[in-house]
């Protein structure tokens, strides 16, 4: 369970997040939807402890994570995944790689400076790319991938922490729509499937309104709307937006292709 009480976060006179409480029962698939400046980001980075709260509370399983400084933030940050609009990728570095480094909070330091991993940790990274349809790409460096490509790789990446909580901070606000659906297919796929919390700003109404459980809308810092995506009608989204908004009805669903082998032979000279 996510609850979040009265959190409030201020940069000088301005309060970039106000007040905003809610609470999140179960794996819901929650999006934050709002203008840029509404608060949105702020709020996941706080959740993610990448920035401070200055008051309130965020309760998972009734643990306060606001106060965790150290290594019980480092914890917390491995149990919350964040996924980024700008990927985050190591450009140069290959794809396995790239979604192994979800658990170098897990490692040593000398671990790390060699890119020593287990057998276990490979064998699972391969797996993950496999089901997320790029196991193909594994062996390549990240640079060369399309955007949509490397979002999935951020989504593997994401994955390997085997985190309670998904963050997604526009994860398809520079993507083309096909890469767009593609990419919000694969964290609905792991909200079900997997039975993990996901919550994403999101920057268009259908998106939100296909995709999402729950939608809250955010305008100046403070939450104007909670609620179901039927219940997100014109009116709600002039008040979330201040302007005219409409919705577009969702179209069928891609499916996104899971019968790629893995890459065998990477995994294997990985693993020697």
């Amino acid at each position: 369970m996510l609850q979040v009480r009265n959190v409030t976060k201020t940069f000088g006179q301005r309060s970039a997040v106000d007040d905003i409480s809610f609470t999140v029962e179960g794996p819901a698939f929650v999006g934050i939807i709002g203008r840029s400046g509404a608060g949105k980001s702020t709020f996941l980075r706080m959740m993610n402890r990448l920035t401070n709260a200055t008051t309130g509370q965020i309760l998972v399983d009734g643990r306060d994570i606001l106060p965790l400084r150290g290594a019980a933030r480092r914890q917390w940050q491995s149990h919350c995944a964040m996924i980024f609009q700008q990927f985050n990728l190591v450009p140069r570095m290959d794809v396995a790689s790239n979604v192994l480094h979800g658990i170098l909070n897990r490692r040593s330091t000398l671990q790390t400076m060699f890119n020593l991993w287990s057998r276990s940790d490979i064998m699972r990274a391969i797996e993950i790319l496999e089901r997320l349809g790029i196991a193909e790409q594994a062996s390549k460096r990240a640079e060369a991938l399309s955007g949509g490509q490397q979002q999935r790789v951020v989504i593997a990446r994401a994955l390997m922490q085997d985190p309670k909580i998904i963050l997604a901070d526009e994860p398809i606000a520079s993507l083309d729509p096909m890469n767009a659906q593609i990419v919000m297919d694969t964290l609905k796929r792991i909200n079900v499937e997997d039975g993990r919390m996901v919550i994403a700003n999101l920057h268009t109404l259908d998106t939100a309104r296909r995709y999402c459980d729950r939608v809250i809308g955010m305008r100046d810092g403070r939450i104007v709307f909670d609620g179901t995506p039927a219940q997100l009608s014109t009116g709600v989204a002039r008040d979330i937006y201040g302007a005219d908004a409409s919705f577009n009805e969702a179209a069928t669903s891609t499916a996104i292709p899971t019968d790629k082998a893995p890459d065998d032979a990477y995994a294997a000279r990985m693993l020697a």
